[in-house]
């Protein structure tokens, strides 16, 4: 993979990634993917899910055959927000609270990171 095609993919994976997290994200999924039970999970696996969309379509635009990394980002995607989304309500964390912005930075660096890796993924498969 040519470093074009790395910048266009690291680009894609960051747009697809803002996509998702804001402009898709409701306010009740964001605000209710870290309460206990049901509601929460269903919060939080229907955001998930379209992260994992997000994922499958960039992925299938360079490397078709790694189709897999949408549920593999399903899967990460909820681990990492469910983490942070349980901390920031159990400890009823607010914006009005320094520590929420840094479990917000944290969560974002956790996905950026994965997508660093799903990239090396695509990367090595192609190479």
């Amino acid at each position: 993979m040519d470093p074009l095609t790395f910048a266009l993919l690291y680009t894609l994976f960051r747009l697809k990634h803002f996509a998702c997290d804001f402009l898709l994200q409701t306010d009740w999924m964001a605000l209710t993917k870290g309460k206990p039970g049901k509601e929460g999970y269903t919060a939080l696996f229907t955001h998930t899910a379209i992260h994992g969309i997000g994922t499958l379509l960039v992925t299938v635009i360079f490397a078709p055959a790694l189709w897999w990394l949408g549920f593999l980002d399903f899967v990460v995607h909820s681990v990492i927000d469910r983490i942070k989304g349980v901390f920031t309500y159990e400890k009823g964390w607010t914006p009005k609270d320094k520590i929420f912005w840094w479990t917000l930075g944290a969560d974002q660096e956790a996905h950026n990171f994965t997508h660093f890796a799903y990239m090396i993924i695509i990367w090595m498969h192609l190479s």
